[in-house]
């Protein structure tokens, strides 16, 4: 059976988060400071967006540009403190020095969620090891997602991986949700949909004018409808149309 796939758009605030919707994005991922590749958005910044939208939001945890966990005790603080104002889904992904996840930083992250949903985010593009990371991470409660383009280079370079990795769906360290992220381009879908890859990721893409512009709902709007023609062609030559 062919299903809709999720469409996860970045949002930087509630008219992000409003447009998005609009468009036909099924979730945000909401950050800040994109100049550092997606920092953690203040607690207001959250509350806004949940107020303005009725689809899900994952907030980055995230403090500085890098992969590195930093200042875990402050990643903690505001974990706890965007949970009490309401935030149930989160972003993050951290590696050690020697290019394998550092696991004190997230398992401790990852203790004050308590169970909620989570993404590791593209720090697994510039593992040692991705497959290792994998099973490492496996078990921590919550872990449902790896947003990914294969490659720190991006989709283009990272196909092969990521078409590799969805055959392997269902392994050991490969039942989270595979969500493709990081120059991702529409040409890109039928061999990711052909390849049972259903979650999709757009920041840019849902930005015509750029980042220093909000998101635009008929940017989204495409992507949706790229998306659901997929699944009405497959659902077409499964009834015989």
């Amino acid at each position: 059976m062919t299903t809709r796939a999720l469409l996860e758009v970045i949002a930087l605030d509630a008219e992000d988060a409003v447009a998005a919707q609009a468009g036909g994005a099924d979730r945000l991922e909401l950050v800040a400071d994109m100049a550092a590749d997606g920092l953690t958005p203040t607690v207001a910044t959250f509350v806004e967006v949940q107020a303005a939208v009725d689809i899900p939001v994952r907030v980055m945890l995230r403090l500085a540009d890098g992969f590195a966990a930093g200042r875990v005790d402050a990643l903690v603080r505001v974990a706890c403190d965007l949970r009490a104002a309401g935030a149930e889904e989160f972003v993050l992904g951290f590696l050690g020095e020697d290019g394998g996840p550092d696991l004190d930083a997230v398992e401790r992250v990852v203790a004050e969620l308590d169970g909620r949903s989570w993404t590791f985010h593209r720090a697994i593009d510039r593992a040692a090891d991705r497959d290792a990371l994998r099973k490492q991470l496996a078990d921590l409660p919550g872990l449902d997602t790896y947003l990914t383009a294969g490659s720190a280079q991006g989709v283009d370079d990272g196909l092969p991986v990521l078409l590799a990795e969805a055959a392997r769906r269902g392994e050991p360290g490969y039942t989270q949700r595979l969500m493709i992220g990081g120059g991702l381009r529409l040409e890109h879908i039928p061999r990711l949909r052909a390849a049972r890859v259903d979650a999709f990721h757009i920041g840019g893409a849902a930005r015509p004018y750029g980042w220093t512009a909000p998101v635009a709902a008929e940017a989204v709007r495409d992507w949706r409808e790229a998306l659901d023609a997929r699944v009405a062609r497959a659902g077409a030559r499964t009834r015989g149309d």
